[in-house]
């Protein structure tokens, strides 16, 4: 008996990994967050595995069927979306599956601000611009430390990703000018690699009015920062005067 725990990725049924897929093909038992994945994603089940969508259960419902599969000798495909690695609360359940003795494994997923940047084209790291990327959320019923508040992020500069926030971008473009100015690019993504996607592209001076107006209140990605403009130094890794363990500058010996 095995629980697997795997991130589905943003959306598109085909950003799902082939490790992922093979399991739900075996498993026995699968349960899936219903209003975050796409359910195409469960065309892949065993035609016979039971079905149990954990967005109107509490975490005791789900760790009891767990332990049962345990008993019963079955195997758990725990299907949340995207990566696990972030915003999951998966680590609640890895916690007890250890302490029940449960063996689990984890699948990582492709995150919703890679599929985000791959919709924009753009990369979120660029020679010259920036070279870290911030993954953050403004408080709610979950709160954020004091010490990662948006006003002091944005002060770095950085590439910074915010989830879980659309619904105050008033607010958090007030905190984030504050630190990158409102000049800086910024680019909202809704439901990233789903055939429903939309971005919108603007400036923390502009961005606000253009996602009111567009009616984007769930499900949507910020980016910002300065790596969305146009201006970049090329990267020295195929610049033929660059030398590297694998290749030598034109000309050298």
């Amino acid at each position: 008996m095995k629980v697997y725990f795997i991130g589905a990725g943003p959306g598109d049924p085909e950003l799902l990994t082939l490790k992922a897929k093979r399991i739900l093909e075996e498993s026995d038992i699968v349960i899936y967050a219903g209003s975050l994945i796409n359910r195409d994603i469960l065309k892949f089940r065993r035609k016979d595995a039971a079905l149990h969508d954990s967005s109107t259960m509490e975490l005791g419902e789900i760790l009891k069927i767990y332990k049962e599969a345990k008993k019963a000798g079955r195997t758990v495909a725990r299907i949340h979306s995207g990566d696990l690695s972030i915003y999951s609360a998966l680590q609640e359940q890895l916690d007890w599956c250890e302490k029940e003795g449960i063996d689990s494994e984890i699948i990582p997923g492709i995150s919703s601000f890679q599929a985000a940047a791959a919709t924009l084209k753009r990369e979120l790291t660029l020679p010259g611009v920036s070279q870290t990327l911030i993954l953050t959320r403004i408080s709610g019923r979950t709160e954020v430390p004091a010490r990662e508040n948006l006003e002091d992020l944005a002060r770095t500069k950085a590439t910074m990703v915010i989830f879980l926030s659309i619904h105050e971008i008033e607010s958090l473009v007030d905190q984030l000018t504050k630190g990158y100015g409102e000049d800086t690019p910024v680019a909202v993504v809704e439901k990233a690699s789903w055939p429903e996607e939309r971005k919108i592209v603007g400036t923390l001076g502009s961005i606000a009015e253009k996602v009111k107006e567009a009616g984007i209140k769930r499900q949507a990605l910020i980016i910002v920062g300065d790596v969305l403009g146009k201006t970049y130094q090329k990267s020295k890794l195929y610049d033929a005067n660059f030398e590297h363990g694998f290749r030598k500058k034109k000309g050298a010996g």
